[in-house]
C-alpha cells in the first residue's frame, strides 16, 4: 500500500541514500518507491552525461520509466558540471518535489555533491563559457604545467595544492581569477549559503572484501555489456580528449587510455586482462574515497549493506525516520 503523504511526519526536506560504488543503493531506492511516492535526484557525477550509460551503471529503462528520475543524462560528455550547479539543481528540485507532495529522494556516490547541498558552498563567482574556452585554447599551446605556471602568479595559495596536471582545477582557478579578479583562494572561508536538511542514509559494508567481490562483479559485467565499444565510439566523435571530466571517471579513464595505447588495433586477452586489474582497482580506491568521506559525517545513518538483513534495517530505519 503507497503511503499518500510521505512529507507529512518527515522532519527534513529531503531523504539521502549514499554509499560507495556497488554497495546496492538503486535497489533500495526503487524497494521504497513502491512504498511512497517519491522522486530520485541523482547524485552522481557521472550520470549526468548523455550516452555514457555501461561505464555509470545508469539506471535502465524501465526503471527510469517506473520512477521519475532527476539530474541524468543532462549534460554532453563535453560539458562539465560543478558541485555548485549540483547543489542549486538539487536544492530547486528538493522544493519542487514537495510542492507536489512527494518525498524528494537523492540517490549516489558522488560525496563532494553531498557536501555542497549538505553544507554549503563558499559564494564563488559564476562560470564563464567564454573564459573556459579561452583557457582550454591557452592551454593547448601551453600545456596544464605552464597554466598551472600561470596559476602561480596570480593565486599561489591554490597552485601549491595542485598538481600541475590537474586540468579541471586549473581551469576553474583561472576562470575565477579572470571573472573577479581576485584568487580562488580568497573566497575561502567566506560566507556561505547554508542547504536544506538532509536526512542521510549510508550503505557501509562490514567486511571490504564483500564490496571488493561486488565491484569485481560489476566491472566484469559492464566489459560483457560493451564498456570498450562505448568509449570507443565516445573517441570516435573526435571532440571529446581524456582531460575532460566525463572522461576521467572510473572506467572510462582506463578504457581510454588502452585504446590510446592500441591505436587502432583491437585489444588482445593481454590488454582486457590489465583493462580489468586497473578498473577494478581504480573502483576500489574510489570505494575507499567514499567511505572516508562518509566515516567523517557523525550524523548519518548506517546499514550493513552486507548482512543478509538489510532490508528489515532499511524499514526499520525509515520507520524511525517517519518515512513509512
Amino acid at each position: 500500500m503507497v503511503n499518500p503523504s510521505p512529507l507529512s511526519e518527515f522532519a527534513h526536506a529531503a531523504l539521502a541514500l549514499v554509499g560507495p560504488t556497488a554497495s546496492g543503493k538503486t535497489a533500495l531506492a526503487l524497494s521504497l518507491a513502491k512504498q511512497v511516492p517519491l522522486e530520485i535526484i541523482s547524485m552522481d557525477s557521472a550520470l549526468v552525461y548523455q550516452g555514457m550509460d555501461i561505464g555509470t551503471a545508469k539506471p535502465s529503462p524501465d526503471e527510469l520509466q517506473a520512477v521519475p528520475h532527476h539530474l541524468i543524462d543532462i549534460l554532453d560528455p563535453s560539458q562539465s558540471y560543478s558541485a555548485a550547479e549540483f547543489a542549486r539543481d538539487a536544492t530547486r528540485l528538493i522544493h519542487d518535489i514537495r510542492q507536489r507532495g512527494k518525498l524528494p529522494l537523492l540517490v549516489g556516490g558522488t560525496m563532494l555533491y553531498l557536501k555542497a547541498l549538505t553544507e554549503g558552498l563558499d559564494d564563488l563567482p559564476l562560470a564563464s563559457a567564454d573564459i573556459r574556452a579561452d583557457l582550454e585554447a591557452q592551454a593547448a599551446s601551453l600545456g596544464w604545467p605552464g597554466m598551472h605556471a600561470e596559476l602561480a602568479k596570480v593565486d599561489p595559495v591554490t597552485a601549491a595544492r595542485l598538481p600541475p596536471n590537474d586540468s579541471q582545477r586549473i581551469s576553474r582557478a583561472l576562470e575565477v581569477w579572470r571573472v573577479s579578479g581576485q584568487p580562488l583562494s580568497s573566497f575561502f572561508g567566506a560566507t556561505r549559503v547554508a542547504g536544506p536538511d538532509i536526512a542521510v542514509v549510508s550503505l557501509e559494508p562490514t567486511e571490504r572484501h564483500w564490496l571488493h567481490l561486488r565491484i569485481e562483479e560489476r566491472f566484469e559485467a559492464m566489459l560483457q555489456l560493451g564498456l570498450v565499444e562505448e568509449v570507443r565510439g565516445l573517441r570516435q566523435r573526435g571532440d571529446l580528449h581524456a582531460d575532460l571530466p566525463s572522461m576521467r571517471c572510473v572506467g572510462y579513464r582506463q578504457c581510454w587510455e588502452m585504446l590510446d595505447a592500441l591505436g587502432d588495433t583491437s585489444p588482445g586477452p593481454n590488454d582486457l586482462h590489465r583493462l580489468r586489474e586497473t578498473g577494478m582497482a581504480a573502483s576500489r580506491q574510489l570505494a575507499k574515497r567514499q567511505l572516508t568521506w562518509l566515516r567523517s559525517m557523525p550524523t548519518r545513518h548506517v546499514l550493513a549493506c552486507d548482512q543478509s538483513n538489510l532490508n528489515t534495517q532499511w524499514q526499520t530505519l525509515l520507520k524511525h525516520l517517519s518515512v513509512v
